[in-house]
């Protein structure tokens, strides 16, 4: 349960602090024997910092209730 809590308050704090991720991929458009088009397409993930406020409670009070009970 504590690495769930880790994994919780991390991912909480990174969607708090990084609003949105931008990554690009390539895709081959045209290939023509030694000639090929290649395009670069943006890709973006919206992280919403309500989710990532609720993560981060979620995981502390996991780590705080799997600490009292041991």
């Amino acid at each position: 349960m504590r690495i769930l809590a880790i994994v919780l308050v991390a991912v909480g704090v990174i969607a708090l602090l990084v609003p949105s991720v931008t990554f690009f991929t390539r895709e081959r458009v045209a290939d023509a024997g030694f000639f090929s088009i290649e395009l670069s397409k943006p890709h973006t993930i919206i992280l919403n910092s309500m989710v990532g406020g609720i993560a981060l409670i979620a995981g502390i009070l996991i780590f705080v209730l799997t600490r009292r009970s041991v």
